[in-house]
C-alpha cells in the first residue's frame, strides 16, 4: 500500500503542504469519479487511491473542511461557498469552479488525482476541459460506476445505522450479531427516512436526470469507461482495472 495522503493542499488551500509526497510513478492516473448514491464509488475511491497513489480530490470534503478554517485562512472562493451554504442554497458552478482553480496544483500533483463529485454539470465538465487544457493536464478516464435502480435500491435499503454510536449494519451484508441491535454498543439500529425504498428511487430517479447529460458528454470525448458495480469492492476493482486496459485509455 502507499502512504496515505492528507491532502492538506486540496482541504486548506494551495498554501498548504501534504504530509506525504507522492512518488513518481511511470503511469499517473488521472480520473474523473461518476456513479450514483450507493453504488460504491467511495470504496473504489479509496482502493484506486491506496493502490495507485492517486489523491482523491473531494469537494465535498472541501466545503465540510472549510467549516473549521479560521477567518483568515478561508479564500474568496470558500468565504462565498460558505454564504450561499449558510442560506441552504447549492454551491453555484462559477463558485466551484473558483475553489478548484485555487487548487489547480493538486491537479498537477506527480501522484495523480481522483476527482470526486466534480464535475456535477456539463457547464463545469467544459470549464474544467479547459483548465485542464491551459493546464497541459491529459485526464486518464471518467470512470462510471454503474448499477441497475432495482440493485440500489436494494443495497441502500438493508443499511441500519446505529441510534448512538451510529456503526453501520446490512440486513443482508452485514448483519449484527443479535438483530435490530448494535453489536458494538448495544443500541438500537434504525434505518435512515433517507434510506427507504421511496426515498432511494427519488434520489436514483434525480441523480440519472442530472448526470444523464454529463455522461453523454464524457462519452463524446472518448473519456467514458463504464464499470458495473456488481460484486465485492475486491472484484470490482479488478473490473476497473480490466475496463481500463480493454479501453485503450491511459496517460504518461
Amino acid at each position: 500500500m502507499i502512504a496515505k495522503n492528507d491532502r492538506a493542499a486540496w482541504l486548506k488551500g494551495s498554501s498548504a503542504v501534504c504530509s506525504v509526497i507522492p512518488e513518481v510513478h511511470n503511469q499517473v492516473s488521472r480520473f474523473i469519479l461518476l456513479g450514483a448514491p450507493g453504488v460504491g464509488k467511495g470504496t473504489q475511491a479509496e482502493l484506486l487511491s491506496s493502490r495507485l497513489g492517486a489523491c482523491q480530490l473531494s469537494t465535498g470534503d472541501v466545503f465540510r473542511a472549510a467549516k473549521t478554517l479560521c477567518e483568515g485562512d478561508r479564500s474568496p472562493a470558500i468565504k462565498g461557498a460558505l454564504d450561499f451554504m449558510k442560506r441552504g442554497a447549492l454551491v453555484p458552478d462559477t463558485t466551484v469552479l473558483d475553489m478548484v482553480r485555487e487548487r489547480k496544483g493538486c491537479l498537477k500533483c506527480r501522484g495523480g488525482f481522483l476527482l470526486d463529485g466534480f464535475p456535477r454539470t456539463v457547464a463545469q465538465a467544459e470549464a474544467l476541459e479547459k483548465l485542464l487544457k491551459a493546464e497541459k493536464i491529459p485526464l486518464t478516464a471518467v470512470l462510471n460506476y454503474d448499477l441497475p435502480i432495482e440493485r440500489i435500491v436494494a443495497r441502500i435499503a438493508g443499511r441500519r445505522t446505529c441510534s448512538k454510536c451510529k456503526a453501520v449494519f446490512h440486513t443482508v451484508n452485514l448483519p449484527p450479531k443479535k438483530e435490530g441491535v448494535c453489536d458494538h454498543c448495544g443500541s438500537a439500529l434504525l434505518q435512515r427516512e433517507d434510506d427507504r425504498p421511496e426515498a432511494v428511487r427519488v434520489r436514483m430517479e434525480a441523480y440519472e436526470k442530472s448526470t444523464k447529460p454529463l455522461i453523454d458528454f464524457y462519452q463524446k470525448c472518448g473519456l467514458l469507461v463504464t464499470v458495473t458495480a456488481d460484486g465485492s469492492p475486491e472484484e470490482i476493482y479488478e473490473r476497473t482495472l480490466k475496463e481500463l486496459e480493454d479501453g485503450g485509455t491511459g496517460s504518461d
